[in-house]
């Protein structure tokens, strides 16, 4: 059985997903079945690690920050945008982010935190010299953007995977 599911929890996501996006019929949830199958061998094959998480209690916390983060950003480029430059010219750049985090996981996560935030975009991580780049839609201060990414973000990346 664990050859035909090696991920359970993640073919129980798909089905129940596919039975949400396209209702519930049982040809449909016949088909959902077989899409997790193939999608739970297929993941099998690529053998990915399985994360480490130090902290688990941290989570929460960092979810709450990230929604909270999605909401306030989505005002103010909403704003941003409505306000068609009436109040100061807009500056869009990019930022160089030195970071701590090792974790594939974790930088995954950040990667998708950052990119999911209105305003902001997960541009290249370069390993060698540790630094992420960032594209920032309206950046006032570059050293404003480093600190909140690793004070807001990173620090408890850090906690929970290392």
């Amino acid at each position: 059985m664990s050859r035909l599911f090696p991920y359970p929890v993640l073919a129980a996501g798909l089905v129940l997903m596919w039975l949400v996006l396209n209702g519930f019929t049982p040809g449909h949830l016949v088909l959902g079945v077989a899409v997790s199958i193939v999608a739970g061998v297929s993941m099998s094959a690529l053998h990915p690690a399985k994360p480490r998480l130090r902290r688990w209690d941290r989570i929460p916390q960092l979810v709450a920050i990230v929604l909270y983060d999605i909401v306030r950003s989505n005002i103010a480029v909403a704003a941003l945008i409505l306000s068609n430059g009436r109040h100061g010219r807009r500056r869009s750049g990019f930022v160089e982010i030195p970071l701590t985090l090792r974790d594939p996981l974790g930088l995954a996560i950040l990667a998708i935190i950052i990119t999911a935030t209105p305003g902001t975009a997960w541009m290249q991580y370069d390993a060698r010299r540790e630094e992420v780049l960032l594209h920032v839609f309206d950046l006032v201060d570059e050293s404003a953007w480093v600190a909140l990414i690793k004070g807001r973000y990173e620090s408890l990346l850090l906690e929970i995977f290392e």
